[in-house]
C-alpha cells in the first residue's frame, strides 16, 4: 500500500493546506493517493448542465483544481479560465490540458478576491470551493465573483449540505440559510436543490484516510465510488 501524503483526519478550516494536498501531484512525488475530488474527468452535474444549455459565454471556474471541469468546457468550445490557489494544482491542470491538446487559462489566484479578472466572464462554475472558505471568505468570495462577471453572468455553485452523513468527514456543512444570506445579497438565486457530487472515494478509502473503519449506508456509483451530498445553486448576476 502506498504511504499516504495527506490525511483528512485533522483539516480544518484554519490550517488547511492545498499546496500539501496537491503536493503527490508533483513529478518528484507521483505515488501519492489521488485527492477525494480526482476523478479524472469533469463531474456529472456539471456535464448536465453544459448538455441542457445552461453555460453561456465566456467561463471560469473558480477553486478549478486539477482542472478537469475546466478542460471538459474547453472541450465543448468555451473560452474558459481555471483559477485555484495551489500552484502545483495548477501545473497539474495545464499538463492535463495539454495532454488533450486543448487551450485553457490557468492561474493561481485568490478566490476571495479575483484581482485582475474585473468584468470579465458570463458564467461562473464553483465545483465545491465554497465550503473550504470561511464566512468572511465567503462574503468576499461572492464579492469577487460579482466584480469578475459580466452583466446577465450566471453562476453555478456545488458545496456539502447538512444532508452529508455525519460519518464524511468534511471542512463544514453548509445550510439553506447560509447560501440564501450571502450568495443572494449580489445573486438572485433561481434554483437551490439537493444533488449528488462524484468522488474518487471507496468506503476502503474513506477509512484509510479517516482511520475509521470503512463506512457502511453510503450512495455508491457504478463504480462503487461515494456520492457525496451537495447543494446546486443556479443563481444570476444582479446588475
Amino acid at each position: 500500500m502506498t504511504e499516504q501524503k495527506y490525511t483528512l483526519r485533522t483539516v480544518t478550516l484554519d490550517n488547511l493546506n492545498l499546496e500539501a494536498v496537491y503536493e503527490g501531484y508533483r513529478e518528484d512525488t507521483p505515488d501519492a493517493l489521488p485527492t477525494p475530488w480526482d476523478i479524472g474527468r469533469a463531474q456529472s452535474a456539471l456535464v448536465e448542465l453544459e448538455e441542457a444549455g445552461q453555460i453561456k459565454g465566456e467561463v471560469i471556474d473558480v477553486g478549478c483544481g486539477l482542472g478537469d471541469n475546466a478542460i471538459f468546457l474547453a472541450s465543448r468550445g468555451y473560452r474558459t479560465t481555471g483559477v485555484d490557489g495551489s500552484a502545483n494544482a495548477i501545473d497539474e491542470c495545464r499538463k492535463r490540458a495539454a495532454a488533450q491538446g486543448l487551450d485553457v487559462d490557468f492561474a493561481v489566484a485568490d478566490a476571495a478576491s479575483l484581482d485582475g479578472f474585473e468584468n470579465r466572464f458570463d458564467t461562473v462554475v464553483d465545483s465545491a470551493l465554497y465550503h473550504c472558505l470561511n464566512e468572511e471568505n465567503q462574503r468576499n468570495y461572492v464579492a469577487a465573483l460579482h466584480r469578475a462577471t459580466r452583466p446577465g453572468a450566471k453562476l453555478h455553485l456545488f458545496c456539502f449540505s447538512k444532508e452529508l452523513p455525519p460519518a464524511f468527514p468534511v471542512l463544514q456543512r453548509i445550510s439553506e440559510q447560509n447560501l440564501r444570506e450571502t450568495v443572494g445579497k449580489l445573486w438572485n438565486i433561481t434554483s437551490l436543490k439537493p444533488a449528488s457530487y462524484d468522488t474518487s472515494l471507496t468506503p476502503e478509502i474513506l477509512g484509510q484516510l479517516t482511520g475509521k473503519p470503512p463506512r457502511t449506508g453510503l450512495d455508491l456509483d457504478k463504480e462503487g465510488r461515494i456520492l457525496s451530498q451537495v447543494w446546486q445553486l443556479t443563481a444570476e448576476r444582479i446588475d
